[in-house]
């Protein structure tokens, strides 16, 4: 590791966590209704979409509703996506997609995932680009902000029997969040040399004499909402490591920026919204420290020799360079990588399927604690808010007493959905995967043989599960077995757990809220915030053990004997 790296790392930590408090303490007053600076835009979107603002939702309301928005939204994009050769804005006559991939992608950008088994400058059109993927872009985002804002008021006070109005919470937070920065975002990619155009692409001459056709579209705006909204999905198949969605240094360090700042904003936010500001900033600072130690640990593994390399007694320097881009080099390229796979962004801008073993195996346990550092907008808030809970309940069985967060009693109903939607997740990843390396067509899908064979599926189902959308390149997805299997995944993981966060909150709101006592466990400190990191370990990440070890562990030692797959 050289003191850049370690810089470097710094200086993207320190301009996000420092972001991370005015925007908390701005998103609190927006979750409270108390930013209404465009109240007739949004007084004549609910005229048109027929929603009444007055009207408030229970969980199960609140949870069906979303359930509905989603499944319209999954319809519509589905056709968009089928139908594109008759719609406007295809310059190219991009043919549309077939059944089984449009219902991958379909589920997909549906769930903020945004996997990606195409090409997409060669498979999406121009407008699929523009109204279906950007559109359920903002949506998708918009709408796991809004589980963790009705989490949040669950906290406020007692008695509640509403959580809000979600068509309202999705409309403020796309009216007054996303699309203003991300409008500001796309105006500094588009200086920065992001096209955003609708013209056809262009076919030039190239100094060898032959011909080469140039991608292009409408790139920056997307670009910005792709990172703002842990998105992900690209314009081009090369994602972030093109050079017309990442062009230098600089839109390396502000898309890591857009990617994480409202991640970590959420739980200052938390704070805020339930008149505890350290509650908030306990959480905020679990995130960061798993973070980080992740960016630190993974520069180091690719900074080090490859394994390979060490038993053939080469050092080669700087370190693994396979995969990455000359521009970027090692530092800037694993950053974005862990930031991207400690989010449920995605994007990627060198190949992680390049990375050493160990490089390659922090991403994926990023992933596998289930994306809470600090994870998806939205989702990371309330999937930390789950492990909360679970650790009180663990400090409650030690001194035994009845577990208490945020003065609301924690009992058996909320630990029985906290575990379920902890555990649903890796039963889809850990038989999803396994079952497909026991089938003709999983086995067919992969590039490798051996122990990085493994670790490309299990990669693959976990980062869809997670609803992450990167993946090891060696993984050929576009499979009926996958684009169904990996496309249920990206449903399930998004909606097994948003509807018990749900669940949670509609009954800790109707909880009394009691006052802190001399017994009541403290949860703004270090002691808890060692607590929670450990629960998070434990029962976030120790499932996959057994899996982890016989993908990229045992692929570690067995390049360091000299064996390659």
């Amino acid at each position: 590791m050289t003191t850049y790296g370690i810089l470097y790392i710094g200086l993207a930590l320190i301009l996000v966590l420092g972001s991370a408090f005015p925007l908390g303490a701005y998103m609190a007053r927006l979750f409270e209704g108390k930013i209404r600076l465009l109240a007739p835009v949004e007084t004549g979107i609910y005229r048109i979409c027929g929603i009444d603002p007055a009207r408030q939702m229970g969980w199960a309301s609140y949870a069906i509703a979303l359930l509905m928005l989603s499944v319209v939204h999954f319809g519509l994009l589905y056709a968009i996506l089928r139908l594109q050769y008759y719609l406007p804005f295809n310059p190219q006559h991009i043919a549309g997609m077939a059944p089984m991939l449009a219902f991958n992608t379909a589920a997909s950008f549906t769930t903020n995932t945004n996997w990606q088994a195409y090409a997409p400058e060669s498979m999406i059109s121009n407008g699929a680009q523009m109204f279906g993927l950007v559109v359920h872009m903002f949506i998708s985002a918009a709408a796991g902000i809004a589980v963790a804002a009705a989490l949040m008021r669950a906290f406020v006070s007692g008695g509640l029997k509403t959580l809000g109005n979600v068509y309202v919470d999705i409309v403020r937070i796309t009216l007054y969040l996303l699309l203003p920065v991300a409008l500001v975002a796309a105006v500094v990619l588009l200086i920065a040399g992001i096209p955003m155009t609708f013209d056809a692409f262009p076919t030039v001459h190239t100094l060898a004499g032959g011909t080469q056709t140039i991608g292009r579209g409408p790139l920056a705006l997307q670009e910005a909402i792709k990172e703002l909204g842990t998105n992900g999905g690209g314009f081009f198949n090369a994602n972030s490591s093109h050079p017309f969605e990442n062009p230098n240094a600089l839109t390396n360090l502000f898309e890591i920026w857009l990617l994480l700042v409202i991640g970590f904003a959420l739980p200052i936010a938390f704070g805020h919204m339930v008149g505890r500001k350290r509650e908030g900033i306990a959480l905020f600072a679990a995130m960061a420290l798993i973070l980080g130690l992740a960016m630190v640990g993974d520069y180091a593994a690719e900074a080090a020799n490859n394994p390979i390399l060490v038993h053939a007694g080469v050092m080669a320097k700087p370190g693994n360079m396979v995969g990455k881009e000359m521009r970027f080099g090692i530092a800037q390229s694993t950053t974005f990588n862990t930031a991207a796979t400690g989010t449920s962004t995605g994007a990627v801008n060198s190949v992680t399927d390049s990375y050493t073993p160990l490089g390659g195996l922090i991403p994926m346990f990023l992933m596998q604690l289930d994306e809470v550092a600090p994870g998806g907008v939205g989702s990371g808030l309330y999937g930390m808010v789950l492990f909360a809970l679970l650790a009180v309940f663990v400090a409650g069985l030690m001194v035994g007493r009845t577990p208490e967060y945020l003065g609301k009693k924690v009992q058996s109903r909320e630990i029985k959905l906290a575990m379920l939607a902890v555990l649903i997740q890796t039963m889809f990843i850990l038989a999803g995967a396994g079952f497909s390396l026991l089938t003709k067509s999983g086995l067919g899908s992969l590039d490798n043989a051996g122990p990085h064979g493994l670790t490309e599926m299990l990669y693959g189902w976990t980062s869809a599960t997670e609803n992450n959308g990167s993946a090891f390149a060696g993984l050929s997805a576009n499979t009926p077995l996958l684009d169904y299997g990996l496309g249920l995944a990206m449903l399930f993981g998004r909606f097994a757990v948003l509807i018990p966060v749900l669940a949670i909150a509609g009954s800790l709101a109707l909880k009394p809220k009691l006052p802190q006592s001399t017994g009541t466990f403290p949860t703004d400190g270090p002691l808890f915030v060692g607590l929670l990191i450990g629960v998070i370990i434990i029962l976030g990440g120790l499932q996959f053990m057994p899996a982890d070890t016989l993908g990229p562990l045992a692929e570690h030692y067995l390049m360091l004997a000299g064996k390659t797959f």
